[in-house]
C-alpha cells in the first residue's frame, strides 16, 4: 500500500505523560501478535514487524485494555484487568455502573449480569428484572433473561462470577443459556476460582498497584433516573470522586462517556479531569457520523478527546484502508482521538471484521489485516491509543513502532 513507503519509519510520540511505578510488570505478549504478523501479506509493513521479533517490550499508554483482555479473559474481572497489563497495557478500561445501593462496580452494561456473570444459577436470579424465559421452538423465540445491577446490593453483586460475555439463544435451561461462549473466545478462564468481580474503587486501587493509567467510562443507566434520589451528576460525579480520594491524578483518568452532557459536565465541575474526557462517537454506520461542523462544536465547547468506532477511522481508496473523511476532519478540528475495538471481532477470514470493520470490509481478508488497520489508525489517522480486547497485539505493534509514553 502506498502511503506505508512515506510514513512507515516516521517516528509518531505520544505526549502523554508518563506514569511510574516502584513495580513494574515483565510484559509479554505471547504468540498472537506473531500469529497475526505471519497471516499479512507481503509488505514493507510486515517485513518492520517482523524484524522487531526479538525486541525487548514495554508498556505503553497506544495500548488501552478494552475491559481488560476480554478476548480470553471474562471482562472487566481482576484476572482480566491484571492479564491486560501483564501484555503492556499502559491504561485499562472499567465500565462503571451501579448497584441498587449506589455502589460503584465495573460493568460494560447496567443490564448485562444475565450473559456476563453466574447470576442466573444462583438464587440471585429470583431478584432479575426479568426471569429466564427458555426458547420457544414453535415461535422460534429465542432465550432470554435480564439481570441488571440495581437488582442487587453490592454484597449480593461481589458473591458473582463473571464469565465471559454471550448467552445460548437455543437454551432450554439457565444452565444451557450462560454457556454460549462464542467459539472465538475460551471458558478455559472462567472457572469457579476466577472471574473475581470489581467494584470501581477496587479497580482504582488494583490499577495503582499494577502502573497503569485508568479509563473509566459512565455507561448509562437503564433504570429512570434520578434514581432513588441518585441524579445522573450525582453518577458523574461520583465517578471522579472516587478518583480523588484515591488521590490519583487528573492526568492518569480519561474518563469516557457517549453522553455529551456528562463531558460538558466534566468540564464545567471538574476541569484538570476534563482535559482528558472522551466522548464516544454512538454511531452505528458511516452515515451516522458526526461533520466538521459539528467536531468543531464540541471543541468549541472545551471537548478535547473523542472515541471512535475503528470503522469511522478507515475508508478503502484503490483497494488500500486509508483515514476516512471523518478522521480528517476529526484532526482538522484538533481533537485526539482514540479508537476502539480491536480483537473484538472474531475471525476476520470468516466475519470480515463484522460491524467494527464495515467501512473497509470488501479489502479485509485475513487475520493479518488487523496488523494493517491498526497501522493506519496510528500512522494516518494518528490515534493516540487503541482500544483492544487483546492488548498484546497493540503493545507489539506500538512497541516496534517507538510509539512510547511521554
Amino acid at each position: 500500500m502506498k502511503f506505508i513507503y512515506f510514513q512507515l519509519f516516521l517516528p509518531f510520540i505520544l505526549i502523554m505523560p508518563a506514569f511510574s511505578t516502584a513495580h513494574e510488570l515483565n510484559v509479554q505478549v505471547g504468540p498472537r501478535p506473531y500469529f497475526l504478523i505471519s497471516q499479512m501479506k507481503p509488505s514493507a509493513l510486515k517485513t518492520k514487524l517482523e524484524s522487531c521479533s526479538d525486541k525487548p517490550l514495554e508498556k505503553t499508554d497506544f495500548s488501552i485494555g478494552h475491559r481488560g483482555a476480554a478476548l480470553m479473559f471474562p471482562e472487566h474481572t481482576k484476572e482480566s484487568y491484571e492479564a491486560a497489563a501483564r501484555m503492556g497495557a499502559g491504561v485499562i478500561e472499567c465500565d462503571v455502573t451501579f448497584t441498587k445501593d449506589k455502589a460503584l462496580v465495573c460493568r460494560h452494561a447496567q443490564n448485562d449480569l444475565h450473559s456476563t456473570t453466574n447470576i442466573l444459577l444462583t438464587p440471585l436470579a429470583d431478584k432479575c428484572t426479568k426471569a429466564f424465559k427458555p426458547y420457544d421452538p414453535s415461535s422460534k423465540t429465542p432465550a432470554s433473561a435480564e439481570c441488571r445491577t440495581t437488582d442487587i446490593t453490592l454484597a449480593e453483586f461481589k458473591s458473582l462470577r463473571g464469565k465471559m460475555d454471550g448467552f445460548n439463544p437455543m437454551a432450554l435451561t439457565p444452565a444451557e443459556f450462560v454457556n454460549g461462549t462464542p467459539k472465538w473466545r475460551s471458558d478455559l478462564y472462567s472457572g469457579p476460582s476466577s472471574g473475581t468481580l470489581m467494584t470501581h474503587e477496587e479497580s482504582i486501587v488494583l490499577f495503582k498497584k499494577l502502573g497503569v493509567k485508568m479509563a473509566p467510562e459512565l455507561k448509562e443507566a437503564v433504570v429512570p433516573m434520578p434514581f432513588d434520589g441518585f441524579s445522573q451528576a450525582d453518577y458523574a460525579q461520583k465517578m471522579l470522586n472516587e478518583y480523588k480520594a484515591a488521590d490519583v491524578k487528573p492526568s492518569h483518568v480519561f474518563p469516557q462517556s457517549f453522553h455529551q452532557a456528562d463531558i460538558l459536565y466534566w468540564i464545567a465541575q471538574e476541569p484538570e479531569f476534563a482535559e482528558q474526557a472522551v466522548f464516544l462517537d454512538a454511531a452505528l454506520k458511516p452515515d451516522d457520523l458526526p461533520s466538521l461542523e459539528q467536531l468543531q462544536q464540541y471543541k468549541a465547547k472545551g471537548i478535547q478527546w473523542v472515541g471512535s468506532p475503528l470503522f469511522a477511522l478507515l475508508d478503502v481508496h484503490q483497494q488500500a484502508m486509508v483515514p476516512s473523511r471523518y478522521a480528517q476532519n476529526a484532526k482538522a478540528a484538533g481533537l485526539s482521538i482514540i479508537a476502539w475495538s480491536l480483537e473484538r471481532s472474531g475471525i476476520m477470514a470468516e466475519s470480515k471484521g463484522g460491524w467494527y470493520y464495515q467501512s473497509v470490509r470488501e479489502v479485509v481478508q485475513n487475520e493479518g489485516d488487523i496488523m494493517e488497520v491498526m497501522h493506519v489508525i496510528a500512522q494516518d489517522v494518528g490515534a493516540r491509543g487503541i482500544f483492544s480486547d487483546w492488548p498484546a497485539t497493540t503493545t507489539y505493534y506500538a512497541n516496534c513502532m517507538g510509539l512510547r509514553s511521554f
